[in-house]
């Protein structure tokens, strides 16, 4: 039994390392036009940040139980918070959009919800800036594979 390529899209858009960044293009080599794969692979790493939440508040949840765990924790999110803590009260939640929309590795609907709860974020504010940063990051995806890698070429110095 052969899985559809729409499904591996689906899994690829959800899947925190590759993301858009691997889904839309596997879609379009695997024959889907390029907007209705754009538009599926958005869609599924839309989904991203609910479930990052979802799992965060329950097996957090479970585990600071354990004081072990709990005083880690505590002392992780106090370090990371006195390290961006200028930067989140500067560019907030258009920070989350901007990092999430970047389309490059460790920038992404996972590791964006990840640090927006770390840091105590509203989680509906933060699911939206993850939301538009997700679109953008699809645009950019599609407009790469769309005019092709050769495209990025001038972006860099021929020498």
């Amino acid at each position: 039994m052969q899985v559809s390529p729409l499904v591996w899209s689906a899994c690829l858009s959800l899947t925190p390392i590759s993301e858009l960044r691997g889904a839309i293009p596997f879609a379009v080599a695997s024959g889907i036009p390029l907007l209705p794969a754009a538009l599926w692979c958005v869609a599924w790493n839309a989904l991203a940040a609910p479930i990052a939440y979802l799992f965060l508040a329950t097996v957090h949840k479970l585990l600071y139980r354990w004081k072990r765990y709990a005083d880690f924790f505590d002392r992780f999110v106090e370090k990371a918070r006195g390290k961006v803590k200028k930067e989140v009260d500067k560019y907030g939640y258009w920070g989350i959009l901007v990092f999430v929309g970047i389309p490059l590795p460790f920038t992404g609907a996972w590791t964006g919800t990840l640090g927006a709860w770390i840091l105590g974020m509203d989680r509906k504010k933060a699911t939206l800036a993850v939301f538009g940063g997700v679109l953008m990051a699809g645009i950019i995806v599609s407009l790469v594979v769309g005019l092709g890698v050769g495209a990025l070429s001038i972006f860099v110095k021929k020498v």
